[in-house]
């Protein structure tokens, strides 16, 4: 019985523990699926906030079908199954980032870099206290560092770098890190000192914080950091001296302190460093002479020190070996003697900067020793050669990798030998020799060299022809042989060179025509063949529609100026003095815009100054001087309000000197040698004087007799008119057509059928009062169809108005009417077809990258048509919408401005208007036309001001990064004293860049022109007219730097 009961005993105690475990197992896998379930909701969430996504990536891979530790970029713990890394890094998302990460509390590894994420870093996400990597770079996220990042003492690497984050480092940044060992911030809005407490960072390895903001001293303390192994603090605002202290970084690889304010010597104690690889110290304000221990780093990669103020001579430097040296950069300063032995035992070096400095000697002939070498500067020093044939570039060809050779303003004194230049390497594509007393004739072996895509050789002693062989060199852009002493004719294979884009000939000896052929060259901008002996120009040159500056100066050419120069619509420079030039100058030369210097003096020119120059908006120099030129100085150049040289000397001018416009400016010179000019006594000229001589008996005779007969027959006329009139009824469609549309009319039915009855799949926009839609006509012509929706208010008036408006007015960059069709139920504009679409389209259009070039050439366009439309036509014409929607691109990518549906009117002399009812576009419009309803030409200059922004962002107004406080306006504004990086679209600068630095040099010019536009007060505005001549300048600048 005891037996019985104990087991029974037994039994039950047995089941009370299974029961206990079972509890226990249910409560485990209950808070299994509910952290589980926390962390799916997290990133369910995170999908919520991503409003792009370009390749479906979570719409493919997140799901609640599927386990979340199988989701695509996820990774779990095998024991928790809880989220411990999330990595959806290169995805291309748009978004934000959500608090509800925070609920991934097991996550060890945070990775959500290169995309475009904006918004704030919420502070939740640093609750997870397993937190160890977080990275955000390359996106687009703003504001402070989130508060709770600094109780994460789990933290071990901190990424924020290429963002547009700001404030200052807190002070106590280290002491709830103390593991942290990689901190980026670079490329943010960082401002304030580098704090010193980072030295509390005593497990940093990486400190990267260029390209931000940072002022002041760099912190002695950082010398403390014995884990750190990469430092860089560049392109900043530091001041003061490099601490002596870095010389304990006993670990450190890679220093970069460069482009920032930095004073002083370098430290003898960097040499101390044996680790280290990287040093650049480049564009500071760094004086004396380079320790020799910096040279005895035998890790040493890269060492720069370029664009300082270092002295002495480096070749007494002996013992150093440098064997794992890849870089040298040097350029810039003050160095003299011979160049160093010790570069030659560097036998990785690939890049070699000594120019500009104060280099004398013989340039050695060892660089066949540096068999790596691609890149080899040297310019603008006292070098020379230690023999005639300079035997140095025959130790060159032993560099088969060589891709850059700049010998320019050294005195070689020698000949140019052909087999040595023939046997450079065949990677060669960029050789400078200008200005180095070379003499003998051009070696025909230099065409071996097939990759070449510049050649300078001006300034030099250089004899003979130019060889034929040269046109082998396909790949050439720019070709300078110009003060040489070359003779002969221009041969036509050069015409072969159909990449060339800047001839210079100049000041040599060449002869006869100019070659034919040169029509072929399309692709050149700059022809300089002045002060020669040249005595044709060929009908068929004047096809080059894109050159930008011809210098013909210097040269025996014979007749007249011909009519066909009007087809150089994008000229900017013309120097056709010292000739012999006769006739007159064509009228027709007034089409050429852009035109800035227009030299024609010295000729036998004859006939009056035409009256078209007064076209020439953008002229800033006119010489005409030394010609047969008659009549008056005609008054229409008193338009030309950027002239600032002026030179109509020794002619026959006769008449009173204007006295409007820049004609103030001027002195006697300008006029001087006209012996029948009259006007102001400080122009030395006579005043003029005024006739007070009676009426000849002829005079009398034509007042009396035929100005009656005259007035009779006019009047007849006018009744024969009127009564025609009321016999012909026009054309019920057409009764808003502008003139250039009579030879083409339209019906309802011919539109319809042209547009497959207005289907959506030829529907290409739409705005406020109507839709776009192409159409092709059934004799092939492919047009634009406007059509009005007349159930919208206001349509009607938009119609009328955008009738009236374009029926008087014609430029090359406005849209163009071709036709019109109107009746009580439907209205439409039939309107140039422009292939490329609109500029809103190509610049957020993933197949279409507008270049630099494009975008200035495009803004100059559309500033050309608002100078247009509020100083050429009768009465001012306000646009009173201009955005990137409204600007099409025809198949040259020629900008026209469209959509006059709102246009204003000005009439009088008044200068603004009230609108009571707001319709133009938010964000582009000005305030005062938000705010007043006050309507102007300096609205219209606001509205370009903030399109000039967008097209060189890529940024809309009403991006949803912009706020509240923050505006477009602001944001640039506010970064732009920073960097042009942290503003400019990423796809139109990049420091890889050709000419980087020009590049930036014109997106800061173009900002600073939009911020003139966009000026708050509109009196304080530029205009239209300033606005085409500073866009023409930034553009004109930068090809000059492309071509150098």
């Amino acid at each position: 019985m005891e037996r019985v009961h104990s087991l029974s005993m037994m039994s039950r105690s047995l089941l009370r523990h299974c029961l206990i475990l079972i509890s226990l197992f249910i409560a485990a896998a209950t808070a299994n699926t509910s952290t589980t379930t926390a962390d799916q909701d997290g990133l369910l969430a995170l999908k919520a906030h991503i409003t792009h996504d370009p390749t479906n990536f979570l719409a493919k891979n997140w799901n609640t079908r599927t386990l979340v530790c199988n989701w695509t970029g996820v990774t779990c713990d095998v024991h928790s199954h809880r989220v411990t890394i999330l990595n959806i890094s290169r995805l291309n998302l748009t978004g934000t980032i959500p608090s509800q990460l925070g609920n991934l509390s097991s996550l060890q590894s945070l990775d959500l870099s290169f995309n475009q994420l904006s918004g704030s870093i919420p502070s939740a996400i640093f609750s997870t206290y397993t937190l160890k990597y977080v990275n955000f770079r390359e996106n687009q996220l703003s504001g402070a560092f989130p508060s709770l990042i600094f109780n994460k003492s789990s933290l071990q690497l901190l990424d924020f770098a290429h963002n547009t984050l700001s404030d200052e480092i807190p002070a106590n940044i280290c002491s709830n890190l103390p593991f942290l060992e990689i901190l980026s911030l670079s490329q943010n809005m960082f401002h304030g000192g580098i704090p010193s407490t980072l030295s509390n960072c005593t497990y940093l390895q990486k400190l990267s914080l260029p390209y931000n903001d940072f002022s002041g001293a760099i912190p002695k303390e950082i010398g403390n950091l014995n884990k750190l192994k990469r430092l860089y603090l560049g392109r900043n605002r530091l001041q003061g001296e490099i601490p002596q202290e870095f010389g304990n970084l006993a670990e450190l690889e890679q220093m970069s302190l460069s482009e920032n304010k930095l004073q002083g010597e370098i430290p003898h104690e960097i040499g101390n460093l044996r680790n280290l690889e990287l040093l650049v110290l480049s564009h500071n304000r760094l004086v004396g002479v380079i320790p020799t221990k910096v040279f005895n780093v035998s890790t040493l990669k890269v060492f720069e020190v370029s664009n300082n103020s270092l002295s002495g001579s480096l070749s007494s430097i002996a013992g150093v070996r440098l064997p794992n040296l890849e870089v040298l950069r040097m350029r810039s300063n003050n160095f003299c003697g011979t160049i160093p032995h010790f570069i030659f035992n560097a036998s990785k070096l690939s890049l070699l900067e000594l120019g500009d400095n104060s280099f004398s000697g013989f340039i050695p002939d060892t660089f066949g020793n540096l068999r790596n070498l691609n890149k080899v500067t040297l310019y603008n020093n006292y070098l020379t050669s230690s023999t005639s044939d300079l035997n140095f570039l025959s130790s060159l060809s032993n560099c088969k990798t060589l891709t850059y050779i700049d010998l320019s303003d050294n005195p070689l004194d020698g000949i140019l030998p052909g087999t040595s230049v023939g046997n450079l390497s065949h990677s060669l594509e960029y050789f400078y020799m200008p200005n180095c007393n070379v003499s003998g004739g051009i070696p025909e072996e230099i065409s071996n060299l097939t990759n070449l895509i510049i050649i300078y050789l001006g300034g030099n002693k250089l004899n003979g022809s130019i060889p034929i062989t040269l046109s082998k060199l396909q790949k050439l852009q720019g070709l300078s042989l110009a003060d040489n002493k070359l003779e002969g004719s221009i041969p036509n294979n050069i015409c072969r060179l159909t990449e060339l884009y800047e001839l210079d000939l100049g000041s040599n000896k060449f002869s006869r025509s100019i070659p034919a052929c040169f029509s072929n060259l399309a692709s050149l901008r700059t022809l300089s063949l002045g002060s020669n002996e040249l005595t044709s120009i060929p009908l068929t040159f004047w096809n080059l529609k894109d050159i930008l500056y011809l210098n013909f100066s210097s040269n025996f050419l014979t007749g007249p100026l011909p009519l066909e120069i009007e087809n150089l619509k994008v000229l900017v420079g013309i120097d056709f003095s010292v000739n012999n030039f006769s006739g007159v100058i064509p009228t027709t030369i007034g089409s050429l815009k852009g035109l800035q210097y227009l030299f024609v003096g010295y000729n036998r020119l004859q006939g009056s100054i035409p009256y078209s120059i007064g076209d020439l908006i953008s002229l800033k120099s006119l010489n005409l001087s030394n010609n047969n030129l008659s009549g008056t100085i005609p008054v229409s150049l008193e338009k030309l309000s950027y002239l600032e040289d002026l030179n109509l000397s020794f002619n026959k001018l006769a008449g009173e000197i204007p006295r409007g416009g820049s004609f103030g400016n001027f002195s006697a010179e300008s006029f001087e040698g006209n012996e029948l000019l009259c006007g102001s006594p400080n122009l030395r000229v006579p005043p003029c004087k005024t006739s007070t001589h009676h009426t000849s008996w002829k005079n009398a005779l034509l007042l009396g007799t035929v100005l009656p007969l005259s007035t009779i027959f006019m009047i007849v006329v006018i009744l024969l008119i009127l009564r025609y009139r009321k016999r012909v009824k026009p054309p019920p469609n057409d009764a808003n057509m502008p003139p250039v549309a009579t030879w083409r009319r339209f019906s309802y039915l011919e539109l319809c059928r042209a547009t497959d009855r207005f289907s959506e799949n030829n529907l290409i926009g739409r705005g406020g009062f109507g839709s776009v839609y192409k159409a092709r006509i059934q004799d092939g012509m492919e047009v634009a169809v406007k059509v009005f929706h007349l159930h919208c208010s206001g349509a009607f008036k938009s119609f009328d108005v955008e009738c009236n408006v374009m029926k008087n007015i014609r430029h090359r960059n406005l849209i163009k009417i071709i036709s019109s069709c109107s009746n009580d139920d439907f209205k439409a504009l039939v309107l140039e077809y422009m292939p490329h679409g609109s500029l809103e389209k190509c610049l957020y259009s993933s197949n279409c990258i507008l270049d630099i070039f494009q975008r200035l050439s495009i803004m100059v366009d559309v500033a050309s048509a608002l100078e247009y439309l509020h100083f050429n036509y009768s009465a001012p014409i306000i646009h009173c919408d201009l955005k990137p929607s409204n600007v099409l691109l025809d198949d040259n990518m020629v900008a026209h401005l469209s959509d006059f549906g709102i246009a204003k009117l000005l009439i009088g002399e008044d200068q603004s208007m009230t609108q009571t009812q707001t319709l133009a576009t938010i964000g582009y419009m000005a305030p005062e036309y938000g705010r007043e309803g006050r309507v102007s030409t300096n609205g219209d200059v606001y509205s370009f001001g903030i399109m000039l922004i967008e097209a060189f962002t890529r940024k809309k107004p009403t991006d949803e990064m912009f706020s509240g406080e923050m505006t477009l306006k602001r944001w640039i504004n506010d970064l732009l004293s920073v960097s042009v990086m942290e503003v400019v679209d990423a796809n139109l600068l990049t420091r890889e860049d050709r000419h980087f630095a020009a590049k930036q040099q014109c997106v800061s010019f173009v900002f600073n022109l939009a911020m003139e536009c966009t000026i708050e007060s509109p009196e304080r505005r530029i205009n239209a007219k300033e606005i085409v001549t500073e866009l023409s300048k930034i553009r004109d600048s930068l090809f000059r730097n492309e071509i150098d």
